[in-house]
């Protein structure tokens, strides 16, 4: 089951459209103050479930609509949940460079993620690969490079129009 957030509505229906799937049910909302309010609307007990939710911008909101979808995914008794957030906020600062003066934000949200209930995490390009070691769950960091880099090696190849052969670049 693979559900989602308003972060980027679109890239979650690619995803289930390309996995022959459909979005699990769910409504969030917010009330007056601007707090989120999440609904789950189908029975998840025991099922294994996916959150997509980056925390792009605005950063805070969509970092606090995962963290209440979580929630209220594991209230409902979802077995294994997963959170997929292709864009992983507050990931710059991961380390104290030059003072003690300054907060960690990569494990505060390392440590949020997993006081909700998330059993695993999957991400896309991290700032900085120690932010994995930050998380005592299993983080999978896919990084873009590879499966973009097939698509720039190939050839491209161009047929002037008084020439008969190709010109491969």
């Amino acid at each position: 089951m693979i559900f989602t957030g308003t972060a980027n509505p679109r890239l979650a229906v690619d995803v289930v459209n390309h996995l022959d799937m459909s979005l699990g049910k769910m409504t969030v909302g917010r009330f007056s103050d601007g707090e989120v309010m999440v609904e789950i609307l189908e029975n998840v007990r025991g099922r294994d479930v996916f959150v997509l939710q980056p925390t792009c911008a605005p950063t805070n909101d969509n970092l606090m609509e995962i963290m209440t979808m979580v929630d209220a995914l594991r209230r409902a008794s979802a077995g294994r949940i997963t959170a997929a957030i292709p864009y992983f906020g507050y990931a710059r600062q991961d380390r104290r460079p030059r003072s003690a003066r300054v907060a960690i934000t990569a494990k505060v949200v390392a440590n949020m993620l997993q006081s909700v209930g998330v059993d695993r995490l999957l991400t896309m390009d991290l700032h900085a690969d120690q932010i994995q070691g930050f998380f005592d769950i299993p983080v999978d960091n896919i990084y873009a490079s590879f499966p973009a880099h097939h698509y720039w090696v190939r050839p491209f190849c161009v047929f002037p129009m008084q020439s008969r052969s190709a010109h491969c670049l």
